[in-house]
């Protein structure tokens, strides 16, 4: 069994005839200009496999222009797998992404520099000293590895929350460069039995990384048959630009087999076109150019389709992404990943304001319910982001689950049959057979089979808004949880085997 997501039918923002004309522009775009690339094993390996690769720059700072062909891009659509499983260290977790099922699941995102903690205080009026009021008060913290573990905890209990993907950036003085990846990836897997995915620093340290995982997964085979990690690479630098160290970093993953999202983040009026079809044209490009890359180096190894296009702020070039455009490049990206067929990883959920409030909910929940509607099989950044990507609060977190739940109950295909129907017309005959001509006897059994929405449980009473508060409590309650933490044989083995890990995690 896996983590079921919600099953919709998918809205199409753009007509067929729309898709495949972005389609052709990019195909267009791959080929004039082409991509300019960083990385010498890419080059050669597009060079070997027919793409036009000509040299461009200096003998001591090479690059390269690849022209790559439309047979190469087809061949790679082609070989990559439809269906690709993120495994879980439940595997009753694990999460199945196919390519031709709009089935979304929601994940975390990020790596935010700040953690946002939320305290309550009282204020007392200046006009009435009788009146008291309590309220948030906020405090950005950096990310540490004691507030990653309480990310994974709140993943591991909050339903909605599907998979987890690094919250916070860990900045504790025991970890570097050299560390930081063995660790992150540890404390993640130490406290959730959710799908871990993340992003890496040390290209060397990827191997130490890997062997942590196939210790937990339980060995090589157990690991192939159940990836309970997986990775995201940047590859492209937009416009058009195939980075080195990220590149190196997917045709390493990709060599192992491991599944790898291709991520492209271009701003929409910096770093490429403004207009939506411009827009997509060219983050589509980019993320082709990326598959095609996995499948040179691995045919059939597996790979999301990662979109996550946002559109610049005109007053600071900052990301925005609580406008209306975000989400119109989303959905459209999602239409393009179905169009091939691959499972798509895209993004919502993120809230320009860097405190939780009605600004965060409304940007938050437009892009929920859009982006959900699209079908993406796997949407990050859905969990407690606020000012842009910069911060995560936990309480927010707890407070985009419960919207979540409603977004799935909205989205969620209603079930209409011929005995459905029957039921409901029974119901109007004996109601209107009685005097009160209500339906209040048939509710009880509708609450108990979940057709109703439960109450919202943030529900504010009187006159003061305690929503925060509300969830503030409801994180605290989730925090006290017992962890689910590895066993104790398995934490000693890794720490035995994978260097760089820090003592004081050994016994959480």
């Amino acid at each position: 069994m896996a983590r079921p997501g919600v099953l919709i039918e998918p809205y199409q923002r753009l007509k067929l005839e729309q898709v495949e004309q972005i389609h052709r522009a990019s195909l267009e775009i791959l080929t004039d200009p082409g991509i300019i690339c960083f990385n010498r094993t890419a080059a050669e390996l597009f060079s070997d496999s027919g793409a036009e690769v000509i040299a461009t720059g200096r003998e001591d700072a090479p690059t390269w222009q690849l022209k790559i062909p439309e047979r190469l891009i087809s061949e790679a659509i082609d070989t990559c797998p439809k269906v690709v499983k993120l495994g879980a260290r439940d595997e009753q977790n694990s999460l199945i992404l196919d390519g031709a099922e709009a089935r979304v699941h929601f994940a975390s995102g990020s790596e935010a520099n700040k953690w946002l903690d939320m305290d309550v205080e009282t204020f007392v009026s200046k006009r009435d000293p009788t009146h008291e009021t309590e309220l948030p008060v906020f405090r950005a913290e950096k990310g540490t590895t004691e507030r990653l573990a309480q990310a994974a905890r709140l993943c591991e209990h909050l339903d909605s929350w599907d998979s987890f993907l690094r919250t916070v950036n860990i900045q504790d003085d025991d970890i570097n460069r050299d560390n930081k990846d063995v660790n992150k990836f540890f404390v993640s897997l130490n406290n959730t039995t959710k799908h871990v995915m993340s992003g890496l620093t040390e290209i060397t340290k990827l191997k130490n990384v890997v062997k942590m995982a196939r210790i937990i997964a339980g060995g090589d085979k157990a690991f192939r048959d159940n990836p309970i990690i997986s990775f995201i690479t940047c590859v492209v630098k937009s416009p058009l630009q195939l980075v080195d160290d990220t590149t190196q970093k997917a045709i390493e993953i990709t060599r192992l087999g491991i599944p790898l999202v291709i991520s492209s983040s271009p701003q929409g009026g910096s770093t490429a076109p403004i207009r939506e079809e411009g827009m997509v044209a060219q983050i589509n490009a980019e993320i082709l150019a990326g598959i095609t890359l996995t499948q040179l180096v691995n045919k059939g190894a597996a790979v999301l389709y990662g979109s996550v296009p946002v559109r610049a702020r005109m007053d600071n070039l900052y990301d925005s992404y609580g406008v209306p455009e975000f989400s119109q490049y989303n959905v459209d990206c999602v239409q393009m990943a179905r169009y091939y067929g691959l499972p798509c990883y895209s993004t919502a959920g993120v809230s320009d304001i860097s405190i939780p409030g009605i600004q965060s909910a409304v940007e938050r929940l437009f892009s929920h319910i859009l982006v959900t509607l699209a079908g993406a099989q796997y949407v990050h950044y859905a969990f407690g982001l606020l000012e842009r990507t910069n911060i995560f609060c936990p309480v927010q977190a707890v407070l985009d689950d419960v919207h979540i739940d409603m977004v799935k109950r909205f989205v969620r295909q209603p079930e209409v049959s011929d005995s459905s129907i029957a039921d409901c017309l029974d119901q109007v005959r004996k109601v209107m057979a009685t005097s009160h001509k209500l339906y209040v006897r048939f509710v009880r059994r509708a609450l108990h089979s979940g057709e109703v929405a439960p109450p919202y449980p943030f529900e504010s009473k009187g006159t003061t808004d305690e929503t925060l508060i509300l969830a503030r409590q409801r994180m605290e309650k989730l925090l006290a949880l017992p962890a689910s933490h590895l066993d104790q044989n398995i934490i000693d083995s890794i720490f035995q085997e994978v260097p760089g890990l820090l003592p004081r995690l050994r016994n959480p």
